[in-house]
């Protein structure tokens, strides 16, 4: 019996459904802290490498400031902040964790309002948002989230939904041998700096709500007053002026919402508020 090209084509897809849903459920792990289940193709061998060298590329392709006082600033209170999450991850029987953080700090000269973390703790601050952030508190409250992004796992997380959805659930190795260039834009738009190679993968909105909740226990346990976090994503709101939001907002704004939900999980950060700890 022919089976005309468009029910065949219909047939394969529905035969081919069971494998990828097989490799989603294989793959799907826990995510750190929060438990919230999270499709998870890469493990960290592959991810972490990566990230390091994707990382150091990024360094010699983008001038690094010679702001002194902002480089100080952002090496300081990102140091205070890996600090915390070293020992909240200690505190939550998760000191494994801890290994897989080798803690780098940069500011780059770029007017972008933008802030990124690569897993493995490799911290990128543009010179475009310290005028948001104002102070060392309110560079702690975009630390504290943009760390918490790779602490959560969001990052490997976002690359395994990508190599799923555009690559067919292929492994890491594969795709680099395979499309090296699509692979690196895939991976560093993964980890949120997709504006610096003309990709953008959003991060979704419960990633979002989770660093955004993670990013304050961070802050707060390194001795920054979660409080200011309220206040600092007014400013961010402000900044889009009502027209395109700034990209570390690009796919969650600074609405109301956002702001309602920080001031409900103020009461749980000031359970870890620490204000000695960078005496």
């Amino acid at each position: 019996m022919k089976i005309r090209s468009s029910k065949l084509s219909l047939i394969m897809r529905l035969c081919c459904l069971p494998l990828v849903l097989g490799v989603a459920l294989v793959a799907c792990t826990k995510a750190p802290i929060t438990g919230r289940s999270q499709l998870h193709l890469v493990p960290d061998s592959e991810m972490l490498p990566m990230a390091d060298q994707q990382y150091q590329d990024f360094l010699k392709q983008n001038k690094i400031s010679t702001d002194q006082a902002g480089t100080d600033q952002v090496k300081r209170v990102g140091g205070r902040i890996a600090k915390a999450v070293e020992t909240y991850l200690t505190q939550h029987n998760m000191a494994a964790e801890v290994k897989k953080y080798k803690w780098e700090f940069n500011l780059i000269e770029n007017k972008e309002v933008n802030a990124w973390c690569m897993p493995g703790g490799k911290v990128v601050v543009y010179t475009g948002i310290l005028p948001v952030t104002k102070d060392d508190t309110g560079l702690a409250v975009v630390l504290g989230h943009e760390i918490a992004h790779a602490v959560a796992g969001h990052g490997s997380e976002r690359m395994s939904q990508a190599l799923l959805q555009q690559m067919g659930g292929v492994a890491l190795s594969t795709a680099l041998s395979k499309s090296p260039a699509a692979t690196q834009q895939l991976a560093m738009a993964a980890y949120g700096a997709g504006s610096t190679v003309g990709v953008l993968l959003p991060f979704g909105r419960t990633q979002e709500s989770e660093a955004d909740h993670l990013g304050l226990i961070f802050m707060a346990m390194a001795g920054y007053n979660p409080d200011e976090a309220v206040t600092f994503w007014e400013r961010m709101s402000a900044q889009s002026g009502g027209g395109k939001p700034p990209e570390i907002l690009s796919t969650h704004p600074s609405d109301q919402h956002r702001i309602d939900d920080i001031k409900k999980e103020l009461p749980e950060a000031h359970k870890y508020y620490n204000p000695s700890a960078g005496e």
